[in-house]
């Protein structure tokens, strides 16, 4: 069975195939087709934008899907050329060589191949607890911030009118408004019928609404150019792709090549990581799906490295292609490798027709696409719930409108980062006193109840690290010159996680101080992991053996054993059961 696991984990589609029905394989083939129309103009639009030839973003769309679906985790991600990805490639590469050149298609290959190789080391030696970072306050943000952009890049499309390219959301409206007389209301109603028709269609036909809308909006565009002509339109088509299949490549294996192009290699692997990670992680929010972050490194790296043989650039995870395929019903990863293959076969047999595919009404489509992903009942919880997490979530969001997805991601990670650290680097300090109606001694919180004159409980709660001991110790600074009378010390550690070498330092030293005014310190239920670093490091020894317990009911009559009786006696609080051993004073009248 073990070795049974351990085949399956390294191949995971054994494990979701054995899952497939007649019904899920019907939903993920509708799902793939789906996703295959949608790529058919992108890719070309993604290539240009890259700098490559048009069909080469054909070609990043097929075998990297197919890769990246068999060996990664994610049910919906899939892979293929990003506009993100395509920007930061074509920034660096066009200053090594000209875009669109031989040179630049293998410098461009040869840097899949890199990308491709550190992810898949970042997946071996299991550093996808990385994605961990990634709050779920980030994701929503990065998700809504993203499907803005997605109707931004489509806006030209469904208004019919040129925008200028490399501008921000408020750029792309400011020009709306300044130049709406110059939109087509043709090309509009085309992006509408499509909008609308996914709409309506949802409930009724599922994962084909999108065929079905895109097959409505390419009528109507026909009828209106057939009516009045595409210059009185201004209906645009897609254009005749080119058929052929992806061509065998080789990266470029020298060490010159290597030196030059490593510094972007790093850089795109980490932007692509996060970006396929963040996309697997908005997605799995909406389908319930776990995710595993060291598979999809691997998954995501064995894609570009298949990929660049495959005469691809690099790959990662595609907003609109995975929230289409989410949208068209997709059950497994079948659905994502289904739309590579079925790219296949269409480019071969059917791209020719692309030239009667309207432009608006692709964009009506993901208009739709970027509608849904915008995930409104979880940003006003977060609103709701916690400043802290708002204030990321609109970090995030603000921060991938209008600069860009990469910064948007890391700002808001650092940001999450930061909050937990303060909360963790002020661990909670609460007095407590023994519950006067419980016969086992339970510890409840004790602000105004009374407490032991000469012992001081306290419940220290998350980790006591070199983050919080500063924190930590001003408390405990305070507590003996507020209460001086209260020399001795409980701790009460069953809640302390993690204790470091200042944590440990710490404790000490606030047992030296109470030894010398006369008191000492005890504590209980230290966990096995901080009991390691106080034993390792001789901590243990000078706190003494004796002033750590594992059982209330053997540290209240230990430490009531070193008070002062006679404080005792004149006591009026009487908290312990032991306190009723000693005979209570009666105070001495005044002499007149």
């Amino acid at each position: 069975m073990n070795f049974i696991y351990r085949f399956q984990k390294f191949l995971p589609f054994l494990r979701w195939g054995r899952n497939m029905t007649r019904s899920s394989v019907r939903a993920d083939a509708i799902a793939g087709l789906t996703g295959a129309a949608i790529v058919l103009p992108q890719g070309v639009a993604f290539a240009a934008i890259a700098g490559m030839p048009p069909e080469y973003g054909l070609y990043t769309s097929m075998v990297p899907a197919i890769i990246a679906a068999l060996f990664g985790s994610s049910w919906h991600l899939v892979s293929g050329p990003t506009t993100a990805a395509s920007i930061i490639m074509f920034a660096s590469l066009s200053t090594m060589a000209v875009p669109g050149s031989e040179e630049y298609v293998a410098l461009a290959i040869t840097l899949a191949f890199m990308v491709g190789g550190l992810q898949l080391i970042m997946g071996v030696v299991r550093l996808g607890a990385l994605v961990n970072f990634i709050s779920h306050s980030v994701v929503v943000g990065f998700t809504a911030g993203a499907a803005c952009l997605i109707a931004a890049k489509q806006a030209k499309d469904f208004l019919g009118i040129e925008i200028p390219e490399g501008g921000h959301l408020l750029n792309t409206l400011q020009f709306l408004w300044q130049n709406w007389e110059q939109l087509h209301p043709l090309v509009m109603l085309v992006g509408a019928v499509t909008l609308l028709t996914g709409i309506l269609a949802q409930r009724r036909l599922g994962g084909m609404s999108m065929i079905a809308a895109l097959i409505a909006g390419s009528v109507v565009a026909a009828v209106f150019n057939f009516a009045f002509g595409e210059d009185i339109s201004g209906i645009k088509m897609i254009g005749a792709l080119p058929q052929q299949l992806p061509p065998l490549s080789m990266p470029q294996f020298s060490l010159e090549t290597f030196r030059q192009l490593s510094p972007l290699a790093l850089t795109m692997t980490l932007f692509a990581l996060t970006e396929a990670v963040s996309i697997a992680r908005s997605i799995a929010l909406k389908s319930g799906q776990p995710l595993a972050g060291n598979q999809e490194f691997i998954g995501q790296g064995l894609s570009n490295i298949a990929g660049s043989f495959f005469s691809s650039y690099v790959a990662t995870g595609s907003f609109n292609r995975s929230g289409a395929n989410y949208d068209a019903g997709a059950r497994t990863p079948l659905a994502a490798a289904l739309a590579g293959i079925l790219l296949i076969v269409l480019v071969m047999l059917i791209a020719p027709l692309t030239s009667y595919l309207p432009k608006a009404a692709v964009s009506g489509l993901l208009f739709l696409v970027a509608w849904r992903l915008i995930n409104f009942k979880q940003i006003m919880k977060i609103l709701r719930a916690d400043e802290n997490e708002a204030i990321i979530l609109g970090l995030v969001f603000f921060g991938t409108v209008f600069f860009s997805i990469e910064f948007a991601i890391l700002a808001g990670v650092i940001m999450s980062l930061m909050i937990f650290l303060r909360k963790t680097s002020h661990p909670r300090l609460s007095p407590r006193v023994p519950d006067p109606s419980s016969k086992t001694r339970k510890f409840i919180y004790g602000q105004f109840l009374p407490e032991c004159p000469q012992l001081k409980i306290l419940r220290l709660d998350d980790s006591i690290y070199f983050g919080s001991v500063a924190h930590v110790g001003e408390i405990l600074r305070r507590y003996r010159e507020h209460y001086p009378e209260q020399k001795y010390l409980f701790l009460l550690t069953k809640g302390v996680g993690q204790v470091d070498i200042a944590g440990a330092e710490l404790i000490v030293s606030e047992a030296r101080e109470r030894r010398a005014i006369g008191g000492d310190l005890f504590m209980y239920q230290l966990r096995d992991s901080a009991a390691k670093v106080f034993k390792r490091g001789g901590y243990k020894d000078e706190i003494g053996d004796a002033n750590i317990f594992t059982a209330k009911e053997e540290a209240i009559p230990a430490i009531f054993e070193r008070l002062d009786k006679d404080i005792c006696a004149t006591c009026e609080n009487r908290i312990f059961t032991e306190c009723k051993t000693i005979r209570k004073k009666r105070p001495t009248p005044e002499k007149t």
